[in-house]
């Protein structure tokens, strides 16, 4: 069933809202949006496992990183319904192409092809999971699926403010599992560091 168009500016802006936040976390981990120096920028072209001095993938960081991208496929999934399914793969596949070659070329962030690969997954997840509830609702399925998107914005949204409300931070580009992270203390703030093998190729 066709989104009601009554109530597509309504969820045309939570994809705004969706999207502002979505690039905000990829690209500067909910930190203050800036441009880092040459010697930051990071290239792991080998997805999930330890290559070329970088660390494998954390398990923790893969689950969040599907997750992240659900509502992108139900957000397309809905407002762009007569799209084929491989189209709104691919533009989500494409949208995190871009924010990770953005990560590369601003210094902000690690290029990761392991993220490229969950983000995808995520968004076509989420794309899947709208037409399951079309096929088993029926027309009371369009409502569900709105009202689905619209819950995940709040959810992104929620978790976000309590990160930024919490006291752990994230700190530079994707290191190897236990590194980058800080604790902010009262009187001081205390970062987690590892160094990478000194026999790392």
């Amino acid at each position: 069933m066709p989104p009601v168009t009554s109530r597509r500016p309504l969820l045309t802006a939570s994809f705004a809202i969706y999207l502002v936040l979505l690039v905000w976390i990829v690209m500067w981990k909910l930190g203050v949006p800036h441009l880092g120096d040459d010697g930051a920028r990071q290239l792991k072209l080998v997805p999930f496992v330890a290559s070329g001095g970088h660390g494998g993938s954390a398990p923790a960081e893969v689950v969040v990183n599907v997750l992240l991208f659900v509502p992108f496929g139900l957000y397309l999934g809905y407002l762009r319904a007569s799209w084929p399914w491989w189209r709104t793969v691919l533009t989500i596949c494409g949208a995190s192409v871009a924010m990770e070659v953005a990560q590369y070329v601003f210094a902000v962030g690690s290029c990761d092809v392991t993220d490229v690969i969950t983000n995808t997954a995520g968004g076509a997840a989420g794309l899947a999971a709208v037409a399951l509830i079309r096929r088993s609702r029926g027309i009371s399925g369009a409502v569900t699926v709105r009202r689905i998107c619209l819950a995940s914005t709040a959810l992104v949204l929620a978790a976000s403010v309590a990160f930024l409300a919490s006291p752990i931070r994230f700190s530079g580009p994707a290191r190897p599992a236990g590194c980058g992270l800080q604790h902010r203390g009262t009187t001081e703030t205390q970062q987690v560091s590892c160094a990478l093998p000194t026999d790392a190729p």
